[in-house]
């Protein structure tokens, strides 16, 4: 389908027995989309770095026959990424749905214990770490998907892939379209290596449009926190509009692995969730190998699955 008409969190389907991670959940789009989930009857494990928001969210997010549950993530810190991994195994918890959600905009250049770029690792691999330790268990989900959130600014943006952390240059900006690229050639180089290896996890993209969260306002400073903090906010769409891309990726039956979802709006900017187009960069494999590679190296992850040709 290339277009959803006029599709609403309404028309999500009966999401009891279900189990949806999403990470980011305590405001903004992932909250949007774990009250959305929750008035569906799924069961949602709310991965947050402050348990405090994240109790409060579950609370704001609470309806009857639906389960929340909060446990601890930071997703810029790998030891924390593999306990929480390691948390949902030992508990026997199976998801069938990770909404990889989280993300980081335009601060100041900052780096992680680990020595990687803050937005590179909490938008990108904190994310593939995340997916890679729970693929095995979203293997044996129903109906299993990974919905990875890019941007539009995928579509102008490029890897740097001899200065990832910006030690010789770094642009707030720039880099952060960095991040939404690697989201999207991570989103659809792992649904090549799913296809290949006959996985029935499907790997979907999403992305927001332009939507009026705290990511615009927590972390950017200067011209980039005015813009889009405040001079721009009036066009802004709202949480729960713009957290329909993903939640059409993770429960309409007719989806597809390999698609990436967006407004139907001017511009993508905001409306109703249709297919849109994924950048030539995005799909490409020599970019999508390279990017795979790179990452494994610098998370220690490995994917149960073998290399696609």
């Amino acid at each position: 389908m290339d277009r959803a008409e006029r599709w609403t969190a309404d028309q999500i389907p009966d999401q009891n027995g279900r189990v949806v991670v999403v990470t980011g959940a305590n405001s903004g789009l992932g909250l949007a989309t774990t009250r959305a989930l929750a008035r569906k009857g799924a069961r949602v494990i709310l991965a947050v770095r402050d348990e405090e928001k994240g109790r409060r969210a579950a609370a704001e997010a609470a309806a009857p026959g639906a389960r929340l549950d909060v446990l601890p993530l930071d997703l810029t810190d790998l030891d924390s990424v593999r306990a929480f991994a390691d948390r949902m195994a030992s508990d026997g918890v199976r998801p069938d749905v990770l909404v990889n959600n989280a993300g980081l905009m335009a601060p100041p250049r900052t780096l992680t214990p680990d020595g990687h770029e803050v937005q590179f690792a909490a938008n990108h691999l904190g994310h593939f770490a995340l997916t890679g330790l729970l693929l095995d268990l979203l293997a044996e989900g129903n109906d299993p998907r990974v919905v990875t959130v890019t941007s539009t600014n995928h579509r102008q943006a490029q890897l740097f892939f001899d200065d990832l952390t910006g030690e010789r240059k770094y642009s707030p900006m720039g880099h952060y379209n960095q991040s939404k690229l690697a989201n999207a050639v991570f989103g659809w180089e792992l649904h090549r290596r799913l296809s290949a290896a006959g996985s029935p996890v499907r790997s979907v993209l999403a992305h927001p449009g332009y939507t009026s969260t705290n990511l615009q306002t927590s972390s950017p400073t200067g011209m980039v926190k005015l813009m889009f903090g405040r001079l721009l906010l009036p066009l802004a769409q709202s949480a729960d509009q713009g957290a329909l891309p993903q939640l059409y990726a993770a429960t309409a039956p007719d989806v597809q692995g390999g698609e990436l979802y967006g407004p139907d709006g001017m511009g993508e900017l905001r409306g109703a969730p249709k297919r849109v187009e994924l950048a030539a960069r995005a799909s490409d494999p020599g970019t999508g190998g390279r990017l795979w590679e790179l990452s494994e190296g610098l998370t220690g992850v490995r994917f149960p699955l073998p290399a696609a040709a």
